[in-house]
């Protein structure tokens, strides 16, 4: 029996229902053209209300491959370092994705780092708030996803070694998607010169950049791992060219500035 991972985050980070999520997509996806073809991308994963609009303008900008790789940060602390279904499905209101079984497999087959695990994916949500919106811009979308908690630059390193090894050689394209949220829980004015430190760091392809500023300047970015790992994949690949498309904090949606969280859509292209 094929892994079948259930809802975790539904009727709090987004809509349990299939029409209001629906709605919410409809309201959140910017449909600008014309469409890019990313190489990757980078997007929040707070509930929707706060960090939709950021998702929604990358994901409105782009046409997707049917292959994903999503990779996410690991919350919960749950399950190994590194985090990889390479089979069943995931279930969300009104559908399901399924995880692309042979890309999976043959990641995890490059990466001494990942391990088949569900238990960090079970309650996790980084990944899951992504789905919709992958599966509404592709029907046909599937997706290996993918979580890390250990953050250190060589062992994200690798991972991003691993999954671009795999990639390079797939018979099909593949887009790599990772999610992250940026400085958490500090004032506005904090927060904002704090995100564009990461996001200039990002925006420069330069994922030891990325990491010595999130160190030495204290950004609690819950997505340095997953990130680290992109930039790595894509210093592989042969980097492309980085477009920040929105930032925005909690702050400019709840009006409350003395305790925020920063968000960032970047797209890769």
């Amino acid at each position: 029996m094929e892994p079948v991972r259930k809802p975790a985050v539904a009727g709090l980070f987004y809509p349990d229902r299939p029409e209001q999520v629906e709605a919410d997509l409809s309201r959140l996806l910017e449909d600008v053209q014309p469409k890019i073809a990313p190489r990757a991308l980078v997007v929040p994963h707070a509930g929707w209300m706060y960090s939709g609009k950021v998702a929604g303008a990358v994901y409105g900008r782009v046409t997707l491959p049917r292959l994903v790789v999503l990779l996410g940060p690991n919350h919960t602390g749950l399950g190994p370092w590194g985090s990889i279904m390479s089979c069943g499905r995931w279930v969300l209101p009104g559908g399901e994705v399924s995880v692309a079984a042979d890309l999976g497999r043959e990641i995890l087959k490059a990466s001494s780092d990942l391990q088949e695990d569900e238990q960090a994916h079970a309650r996790e949500h980084a990944l899951e708030v992504q789905l919709p919106f992958l599966r509404r811009l592709r029907p046909d979308v599937q997706f290996v996803p993918i979580t890390l908690k250990r953050t250190d630059l060589d062992f994200c390193a690798a991972v991003g070694r691993a999954v671009a090894q795999v990639v390079k050689g797939w018979p099909e394209p593949v887009v790599l998607i990772s999610s992250t949220d940026l400085n958490h829980y500090e004032s506005q004015a904090v927060s904002n010169r704090k995100d564009h430190l990461a996001i200039e760091a990002i925006l420069a392809l330069d994922p030891e950049r990325l990491q010595r500023t999130v160190r030495d300047h204290h950004i609690s970015m819950c997505g340095i791992a997953p990130t680290t790992a992109l930039l790595s994949a894509l210093s592989e690949l042969g980097g492309p060219r980085a477009e920040l498309i929105r930032y925005m904090t909690s702050g400019d949606v709840s009006g409350d500035y003395d305790r925020v969280v920063g968000y960032c859509g970047v797209i890769l292209h």
